[in-house]
């Protein structure tokens, strides 16, 4: 039989475990273990080292008692699939398995494997006879059957749930098991509790497990890591013993001193308190969409009424709301609340109108993006079919490399739909794995290509690394993202790098009166989302005023 193996993103291959090498890896584990026990350390297992698990095992594993004492040794614990086991070996040589602008992610994952000695990895489950405490991040997403319709979509719990089995199987009857994934209502107390009940039952053991759920708040960024360690969290256990324990063992690895703990009676309520939290953010963005448009018809500048209503205190956190909000939990977590209410509590009537509503708007905003760009191609008199388009901005959010579910794609995708030949710069993502793996990514059968037509091309579609060899000779350029590369750019220098007057498009208010000006001076052609005073400064370039 031919050997699998795992390709990590910089294509470095590593052979997947055959069943020989877990008695070899337990045996490992084993004399670890006993090592660190010797140094008084308490165990913690990790289950899932992606985006939020790998950064949370590096801060338990670099936290220190108040004598600077390392009191935790951190297994990371990754199933040895083809498409994530990758992450274990990187782990186990000091390397981050996610890319972050955060420089503390690199150093503190390096300094805890090699220095500190207090972080490993691993592929097998046995890790988990060793547990003092798990925690679960395992993700549970949300699969949209169409776009701009979450009411046609469900949770995906099989991996939470199968992961949750196992976990009973393996740790001592004691150990903390705290759920850190962002769940459904209703999910630690009516899915895991029972799971791993009958598992303990089973297993002889008459004692409940021990369960927990405390959702992080983490950002991607500059403050990835502070995101974690230094930020306010809401807990809850499923009885008094966990409730104790799991706020124990958070006061010993995240800053609480400074951002105190927040203590809820039942995880319902934890679990609850991140659905509406993410929830009432993306209703808000999703409420500015319409005026968004309103501007755009009516000649008003949305940039401008924003910052207008912003000197009032109460509303000084409004924000545009770009072609889109993306990142992996604002676009699914009402969807999480609105599916547990009705599939784990059975509730069959329809309280939720706001909240999938807001998803939807969401979801599809970035559509209209299309729209402008075969407007402004249309006025300059070009067909938007075989045109070049450059697309500056593939990630969700500003000055980040996270592609999940970013507005972009969607740009991307209809405008590829609609004929555009597409490029695509993004100063912090190497890969878009979107299009370079849709048959796969984010799992078969899961990728948005199959909202759109004519989707096989943009496998092939790389991230240019030269922005101003990108734009050479393109019919239009989107500002897609507010990265900081793209806040200055001078139209003199754009329209001389492509070689000709083309449509420029602003996706997220990143031009200036004074820079739109100059565009429509240089014979450019100029929308904006939300940006309903462009046509005034055009008809001013005209008139010569």
């Amino acid at each position: 039989m031919s050997q699998a193996y795992s390709i990590s993103p910089e294509g470095e291959q590593f052979p997947i475990p055959s069943e020989q090498d877990y008695a070899a890896e337990y045996k490992r584990l084993k004399a670890e273990v006993e090592a660190q026990r010797e140094q008084g350390r308490e165990i913690v297992v990790v289950v899932g080292v992606g985006f939020v698990g790998a950064v949370m095992a590096a801060v338990v594993a670099d936290s220190e008692d108040k004598e600077g004492r390392s009191t935790k040794f951190v297994i990371g614990m990754q199933r040895p699939s083809a498409r994530s086991y990758w992450k274990i070996p990187l782990l186990n040589r000091g390397l981050a398995p996610v890319k972050s602008e955060d420089p503390e992610v690199d150093r503190m994952i390096a300094r805890c494997v090699k220095e500190k000695k207090t972080l490993m990895a691993t592929f097998t489950y046995d890790a988990l006879k060793f547990a003092d405490a798990v925690v679960v991040d395992v993700q549970c997403d949300y699969r949209k059957a169409a776009l701009g319709d979450c009411r046609t979509g469900a949770a995906d719990m099989e991996a939470l749930e199968a992961s949750l089995g196992v976990i009973a199987e393996h740790i001592p009857p004691q150990a903390l098991v705290l759920i850190e994934t962002t769940v459904a209502p209703g999910t630690t107390e009516q899915v895991a509790y029972p799971i791993m009940k009958k598992v303990f039952e089973k297993r002889g053991i008459e004692s409940d497990p021990l369960l927990a759920h405390s959702y992080e708040r983490v950002m991607p960024g500059r403050n990835y890591v502070a995101s974690i360690r230094d930020f306010w969290r809401v807990c809850s256990g499923i009885n008094a013993e966990a409730t104790q324990r799991v706020e124990r063992f958070l006061k010993d690895v995240l800053n609480t001193d400074e951002y105190p703990l927040t203590v809820m009676d039942r995880p319902i309520e934890s679990e609850t308190a991140k659905i509406v939290e993410n929830s009432y953010r993306a209703t808000i963005l999703a409420f500015m969409d319409e005026w968004s448009q309103f501007a755009e018809r009516n000649g008003v500048d949305l940039k401008k009424v924003i910052e207008a209503v912003k000197v009032r205190p109460t509303h000084s956190n409004m924000i545009f709301p770009g072609p889109g909000i993306g990142g992996y939990c604002l676009p699914k977590d009402g969807g999480l609340g609105m599916w547990g209410y009705q599939h784990i509590y059975g509730w069959e009537d329809d309280i939720f109108k706001i909240t999938p509503l807001a998803i939807d708007i969401n979801d599809t905003r970035a559509l209209h993006v299309a729209q402008l760009v075969r407007d402004a191609l249309r006025n300059l008199g070009r067909p938007i079919a075989a045109a070049d388009v450059l697309l500056l901005g593939a990630a969700y959010r500003e000055d980040v490399g996270d592609t999940r579910y970013s507005g972009s794609e969607l740009v991307v995708r209809k405008l590829t739909e609609m004929g555009a030949d597409m490029r695509v710069h993004d100063p912090y993502v190497e890969h878009w794995w979107e299009f370079e793996a849709q048959d796969t990514y984010p799992s078969p059968g899961q990728s948005w290509a199959r909202f759109f037509d004519r989707q096989e091309s943009l496998k092939e579609l790389r991230i240019a690394g030269d922005m101003w060899e990108a734009m050479r000779g393109v019919a239009a350029i989107i500002f897609g993202v507010r990265h900081a590369p793209y806040l200055e750019l001078d139209p003199d220098r754009v329209v001389e790098a492509v070689g000709k007057p083309c449509a420029v498009i602003d996706c997220f208010c990143i031009l200036d009166d004074a820079r739109i000006k100059r565009y429509f001076e240089l014979g450019c052609e100029v929308k904006g989302m939300g940006r309903g005073h462009i046509q005034r400064i055009k008809e001013a370039v005209r008139q010569g005023r």
